[in-house]
């Protein structure tokens, strides 16, 4: 058959089933990228298994092979961050890990002259084949070290090649920590942000799957993440918008209106930051101290008292109970819900398991911080409450969406093994 007449009725069955999709309510839209997905040739989506929780682990990991034999590395998952990086056996400054367990670099070095490297904003050398070097800012520390390529198996009953991509990835080999004596716990940390240098782009960019990523973070521990679009729902989902003018280096949506116990609480957020590489939930001095009026308030009278930070230490609000927690259980009563609103069709739900945590102490903590102390600057939601719901981060439709859900991995287009790194 003509090549012409192929591509043009691929076209007009493309073209019908937008108009088609046009009919539904933005909030309520069917995930089409599965369609899409299938139509364009890309392989099934990536689901990995997660563990961790937010207390007291503080953050959700994953475990990666790289390397030819392969081995396995542990990576913190992060959609605050785009360069995903390793500790790496060349020198190495601050690493926790034995050497032994140190990823050991080749020759494949990243020159100044990639595009890559001048992606992660590296200004460049006199010299353009010298490794490309970077530094990588977090509110606890910093990286350093070179980009460099090497294979991660991604289904390994796919055989070598067709199981397997050569990505860009940073070998660290100076760490640095803001708290002494807290060593990092993974091998690394894997970038999910929204640049080229980031593993799902780079994936896209090779047609190994669509731009799109989600986790379900289990409130009991574990979870799973995706790469690719297969777990999305086709019913059920809230989108919004991601932000298009401004913060569009990272997955942001807004403003919304906050809600406490179902009432306006004239509290306006003008931008919201998903980061499951966060642990807490942040909002700078004016928001956050709207929000502890609100909880200290509302719980006048029910027989809880707040403990000073010197007799837990946990987090900086705590309450202690006529007996203490066992679990968020028994504190629900005594709290009530938040709300962000993006719109009148997008709720977004915080009940308190979102925003509590019990301390070993038995107490409740208020996992709500103050970032204008912390130096977090942006409304910025943590890991914590995204416990138990669906995030999904979808770059190809430029819209962010979730859905309740019970954090069990769900099974890929092809046998679940094949689609675990």
């Amino acid at each position: 058959m003509d090549d012409n007449k192929i591509m043009g009725k691929v076209s007009f069955m493309m073209i019908l089933f937008f108009l088609v999709l046009s009919c539904f309510p933005a909030t309520v839209q069917p995930s089409i990228n599965t369609a899409v997905q299938a139509m364009a040739g890309f392989g099934p989506s990536i689901i990995l298994p997660l563990t961790g929780n937010v207390y007291p682990r503080g953050q959700f990991e994953l475990s990666l092979r790289i390397g030819n034999p392969p081995k396995s590395f542990t990576f913190e998952i992060d959609t605050g961050s785009d360069l995903t990086w390793v500790q790496c056996d060349a020198d190495c400054e601050g690493c926790s890990l034995p050497k032994h367990e140190l990823y050991k670099p080749g020759k494949a070095y990243v020159p100044f002259d990639d595009p890559l490297c001048a992606a992660i904003g590296n200004p460049g050398s006199d010299n353009p084949k010298k490794k490309c070097d970077f530094t990588v800012q977090y509110v606890d520390g910093s990286t350093s070290g070179y980009l460099v390529r090497d294979i991660f198996t991604l289904r390994p009953d796919k055989g070598s090649t067709s199981g397997s991509s050569t990505l860009t990835f940073g070998c660290g080999n100076k760490i640095q920590s803001n708290y002494p004596g807290k060593p990092l716990e993974t091998a690394g940390i894997l970038g999910l942000g929204k640049r080229v240098v980031s593993i799902p782009h780079q994936l896209r960019a090779v047609e190994e799957t669509q731009n799109v990523i989600g986790h379900c973070l289990s409130g009991k521990s574990g979870g799973f993440l995706f790469i690719g679009n297969d777990p999305v729902p086709s019913s059920g989902v809230t989108w919004v918008p991601m932000l298009k003018k401004e913060l569009v280096q990272y997955y942001a949506s807004g403003p919304a209106d906050l809600f406490f116990d179902t009432k306006d609480t004239d509290i306006r957020i003008p931008h919201v930051l998903f980061d499951c590489g966060t642990t807490y939930t942040y909002f700078p001095s004016r928001i956050y101290g709207a929000i502890l009026s609100l909880l200290r308030n509302d719980l006048i009278g029910k027989q809880l008292v707040q403990v000073p930070f010197e007799k837990d230490g946990t987090l900086p609000v705590c309450w202690r109970g006529r007996e203490p927690f066992k679990s968020l259980s028994d504190v629900k009563s005594y709290f009530k819900t938040f709300t962000l609103r993006f719109t009148k069709d997008a709720d977004l739900q915080l009940p308190p398991e979102t925003y509590l945590v019990i301390s070993e102490h038995r107490n409740a903590c208020l996992g709500i911080l103050n970032g204008t102390v912390d130096g977090v600057e942006y409304n910025l939601l943590g890991a914590i409450s995204m416990l138990d719901k669906m995030l999904i981060y979808d770059n190809e439709m430029g819209q962010i969406g979730w859905t309740s859900g019970d954090c069990f991995p769900p099974i890929s287009r092809t046998e679940p093994s094949s689609a675990m790194l």
